[in-house]
């Protein structure tokens, strides 16, 4: 087969796209437009063609899937259930390990696990406190079970949605909605004992981003003082004003002029400019003798005061829906917004107390906050930060609500399983009835879809057509199996690709979008069945598997990152604890996928 020049630029295009995805620099939904963006522009991805991935049934499932998750965790269903486990924690780790795994499992295969991971996380922390274990012993586990039951059914996770929407697009039977379950049910048990065999003795020992402060720092007194006209500070950096040094006392943040500097240190000091200080009861004394400082509650100025009073010490973790997402410390008005400080700041394994106010939030980064009791009840109500110092306590839902959201969803599942209509048509339809009966506001659902998501599916979706349309996939295909050829026999012809499109796919994984490894890696295995003359549906249902079964780093699965932060882990802790997982659900699912589906 020739090498064109379309075929060469598709392959640039795709290296390109792996790379920003890898690095990060920009958001992996906006590489994905881009891409998109590019190809129409090229001429590479056809017009007529192009419009048909919004009309993809796959992402119009998917979106349907979180709205009808939201509504699940409105309706309080998963509160009930999170509560439930507060019962078990005489059990001991082994056995409430086994529990929690298969609870959250069960749950997860019926809906998008990242909010299943949110809700139960608070929970899990304050019995780990109970049962004086480090939570690091079992926020990887919450993690990993929510994956399991995502590899247990066809709405169980976005990946296994988009594999059988790719499939339907090219003439084949979409994947049933339990059919994936003869390989996922096997290796969820395979999971599970191995947490139980080796959860206690080899998941890492870590601290929480509140061991970095001492236990005399934990409580402390939040009071304001501003300088004065005059001072001997005024036209001092702060570092060579002292005020770093003064003991018993942190300077928390500068307000000039309603703006707080990003750079503390290095910052040179002005009249009228207010100091916030976090101070132990020996600190406050400390603090008035500094010449020139004076304190607000004491001034009797008039300011409006930011507190006077005993401050406590919290952790939070950005949501994936927080309108703080993409916002520094200073562009959210955090101080102002939530009448709390941001002490430090906690993201990819590092604990960072300075120089994170240029930092934009981003999903999973746990924040260490100080606050008065006030402040942070009433944080405790926002979604943008979800509170992990104790479990939430679940409102009062209406009965008759919960019955109706369980009762839909288990109808969408029935009938996607039992009869002929699709599951995009049951999953709309069940969104439209959840709306009239009011157990979900619809700017509630449409907040719930995380569309980010979404666009790195279309535009994946329009590189696969592209690289249909430019003969990219058949010639990567049959030079892939042209090097097979010469070293495997053919008999184990079909075994070997498929072994290798799974390693592929989970590599992928690890570091890229999953959806978007999904994606590249189905179209790809078309291009591979027909070369070899198999059947092209047992390398689809081991890409669905490979795309979820993310273990070996925390960046590879949004919950993974979730519980990254929260846990104190390394990054290396994944590497460790994962990758024999990650062997294991590869062992399993080349040994099962060939005995229930013929090549």
């Amino acid at each position: 087969m020739e090498l064109t020049w379309q075929i060469l630029l598709i392959y640039g295009l795709l290296v390109g796209t792996l790379v920003s995805f890898a690095l990060e620099k920009i958001t992996p939904d906006l590489t994905a437009m881009s891409l998109f963006a590019v190809l129409l522009i090229t001429g590479l991805l056809p017009l007529d063609r192009a419009w048909s991935v919004f009309t993809n049934p796959a992402p119009i499932t998917v979106a349907c899937m979180f709205i009808l998750s939201a509504a699940l965790m409105r309706s309080g269903v998963i509160d009930v259930l999170a509560m439930h486990l507060e019962g078990l924690a005489d059990m001991g780790y082994t056995m409430f390990l086994f529990v929690m795994v298969l609870g959250v499992a069960a749950v997860s295969a019926f809906i998008n696990n990242t909010p299943v991971v949110v809700v139960f996380l608070p929970v899990v922390l304050s019995l780990a406190r109970r049962m004086n274990i480090p939570a690091s012993k079992l926020l990887i586990p919450l993690s990993y079970a929510s994956i399991f039951g995502g590899t247990c059914t066809l709405i169980g996770t976005s990946t296994n949605i988009l594999v059988s929407g790719i499939g339907v697009s090219r003439g084949l039977e979409p994947i049933g909605m339990f059919e994936i379950s003869k390989v996922g049910l096997p290796i969820l048990f395979i999971g599970l004992v191995y947490l139980l065999l080796f959860g206690r003795r080899f998941l890492p020992h870590r601290e929480t981003l509140t061991s970095i402060l001492t236990e005399e720092e934990r409580r402390e007194y939040i009071t304001e003082a501003f300088v004065q006209e005059g001072s001997p500070i005024v036209g001092m950096t702060v570092r060579d004003s002292g005020l770093l040094k003064i003991k018993g006392v942190r300077l928390v943040e500068i307000i000039h002029r309603s703006v707080s500097p990003t750079s503390m240190q290095d910052y040179v000091l002005a009249a009228g400019d207010r100091l916030v200080l976090a101070c132990r009861a020996s600190g406050v004394a400390q603090a008035r003798k500094v010449d020139g400082l004076d304190f607000v509650a004491e001034a009797k100025l008039g300011l409006e005061q930011i507190a006077a009073h005993e401050g406590m010490i919290v952790e939070g973790v950005i949501g994936p829906d927080s309108s703080l997402l993409g916002k520094s410390v200073a562009q959210a008005n955090f101080r102002q917004r939530y009448r709390m400080i941001v002490l430090a700041v906690h993201r990819k394994g590092k604990n960072l107390r300075d120089q994170f106010h240029d930092l934009t939030f981003q999903f999973g980064d746990t924040l260490l906050m100080m606050g008065t009791d006030t402040a942070i009840e009433n944080m405790r109500k926002s979604e943008d930060i979800i509170l992990i110092d104790r479990p939430p306590v679940p409102a009062k839902r209406s009965k008759v609500q919960m019955g109706l959201v369980l009762g839909t969803i288990a109808t969408v599942v029935a009938t996607a399983a039992f009869t002929p209509v699709p599951i995009e048509v049951a999953a709309l339809v069940a969104c439209v009835f959840l709306f009239l009966c009011g157990c979900l506001k619809t700017d509630e659902g449409y907040k719930s879809i995380q569309w980010n998501i979404l666009f790195i599916i279309f535009g994946m979706l329009g590189m696969g057509i592209a690289m249909e349309e430019t003969g990219a996939t058949r010639y990567l295909a049959y030079n892939l199996v042209a090097f097979v050829d010469a070293v495997i026999p053919p008999t184990m012809k079909p075994y070997f690709m498929l072994a290798a499109v799974y390693l592929i796919t989970t590599i992928l994984t690890e570091i890229l979008s999953n959806n978007a490894a999904a994606v590249l890696m189905a179209v790809l295995s078309f291009g591979i069945a027909e070369s070899i003359g198999v059947d092209v549906r047992p390398f689809l249902i081991a890409i669905a598997i490979a795309a979820s079964a993310s273990f070996a780093t925390p960046i590879g699965y949004q919950t993974n990152t979730y519980v990254y932060g929260v846990g104190g882990y390394r990054f290396s802790d994944f590497i460790k604890f994962g990758l024999p997982l990650n062997v294991l659900y590869m062992i399993g699912t080349l040994l099962l996928v060939p005995v229930f589906w013929e090549f």
